[in-house]
């Protein structure tokens, strides 16, 4: 009989397994005094990181309320990674001045920025998983995040999650690497939406997914204040395509009633500081910058933003350009850097580009990455040969005409 030989063995890890894990966790639990308040999941090694993830679930409600990051190699706890005790107590307690107060702590920790610093990222187009991608970007390098992220599970294409659990923990992780790179008192804005799980016979159920309200939780407790929910509303009809409403229009019968979505939700969250946004106005170092891009007089005055949906046969689900030059004009300057961690076809790039900022675009599929690069010719022409790619070849730009 062949013996098998884990990973963790492979790679001469001092955690080999799960009850190594547990027992680390377990002590650092006794030196928070969580122990009767918090079970264990089940633990899962990162080999990719190098880690052990113990996920704590609370003992009353069996909710995940955090997790603790071990090093595989030295078995020490990563404290920067773990999650803290004042926020396990904060989500077991479930008070917000919790929160607030391991927000105050926190900021004793770290010393306060005095100067704003301008970011000094190029344009960037990156192939890749955003998790990974983003470790590498320097802190507080970007000023202004405009994403859509992923559907779960809504189309096959998308069918990339075993469950919708799944599904939240790699969003939580993108919002985690977005707030070290977002810039002090800047703003992290996502157009998402619930989603329609179709039934997979006609003797059951579909499911609609209320995704926009656990992005909300997930932001706050990741260290983001709430701004803004801007309804963006798309024309009468834009909605029928989910087959919702069909059988009440037909019937009529109490109980079937159910709306046809016509709306999106783009929600606002700030990066949390205890600066005034009129702070990263004064303190901004390109003061012209911030006079040149003043907003004119037909700015969108309520938070119902009527925009028209777009359509591109390259891909499967993108938002219109005026729905991302909105967002840039609204909530960055001039020059600013501008991330999508879910590029697409590059929407958000193109927008930058037209309103003069940078942008850095993050994707996946490399399809997609592709049709971004050949879409940056269009909008910078030979100046493409200046952005910074990142597990792509440089742009070629021989073949744009002068």
């Amino acid at each position: 009989m062949i013996e098998r030989v884990t990973v963790a063995e492979r790679r001469n890890y001092d955690v080999l397994n799960v009850d190594d894990a547990r027992q680390i966790a377990t002590t650092w639990l006794e030196s928070a005094e969580l122990e009767n308040a918090v079970a264990f999941g089940l633990p899962e090694i990162d080999d990719r990181y190098h880690i052990w993830r113990v996920p704590l679930i609370a003992r009353n409600s069996r909710e995940q309320v955090g997790e603790v990051v071990i090093d595989a190699y030295t078995s020490l706890v990563v404290e920067e990674k773990t999650t803290t005790p004042e926020v396990i107590e904060a989500r077991l307690l479930g008070r917000q001045k919790q929160l607030d107060a391991a927000h105050q702590r926190r900021k004793r920790r770290t010393p306060t920025r005095r100067a704003y610093v301008l970011s000094s990222l190029r344009n960037t187009i990156a192939w890749g998983d955003s998790e990974e991608i983003l470790q590498d970007l320097p802190a507080e390098s970007v000023d202004l995040v405009f994403t859509s992220p992923p559907y779960y599970n809504a189309r096959p294409e998308y069918n990339d999650y075993v469950s919708y659990q799944d599904y939240l923990l790699k969003m939580r992780k993108i919002i985690q690497q977005v707030h070290r790179v977002l810039n002090e008192g800047r703003f992290f804005v996502m157009n998402v939406s619930p989603v329609l799980i179709r039934r997979p016979s006609r003797s059951a159920s579909s499911r609609r997914i209320a995704v926009p309200f656990d992005m909300h939780r997930i932001f706050i407790e990741e260290g983001y204040d709430f701004i803004d929910d801007i309804i963006w509303l798309k024309p009468e009809g834009a909605g029928w395509a989910t087959s919702r409403g069909r059988r009440f229009a037909a019937d009529r019968n109490p109980l079937q009633y159910k709306a046809v979505p016509v709306t999106e939700y783009v929600l606002v969250y700030r990066k949390h500081t205890d600066r005034l946004i009129d702070w990263n106005i004064r303190a901004y170092p390109d003061q012209q910058a911030v006079q040149e891009p003043k907003i004119d007089d037909d700015h969108e005055r309520t938070n119902v933003w009527r925009i028209q949906p777009a359509f591109d046969s390259r891909h499967p689900a993108i938002f219109p350009v005026e729905l991302a030059e909105r967002v840039i004009q609204y909530y960055s300057f001039k020059g600013d850097v501008v991330l999508d961690p879910f590029a697409g076809i590059g929407t958000v790039g193109k927008a930058a580009v037209r309103l003069g900022r940078r942008f850095v675009l993050i994707e996946k599929e490399c399809k997609y990455a592709d049709i971004i690069v050949e879409e940056a010719k269009l909008w910078l022409g030979k100046d493409a040969a200046t952005v910074l790619t990142i597990n792509l070849p440089d742009i070629d730009v021989s073949d744009i005409l002068l």
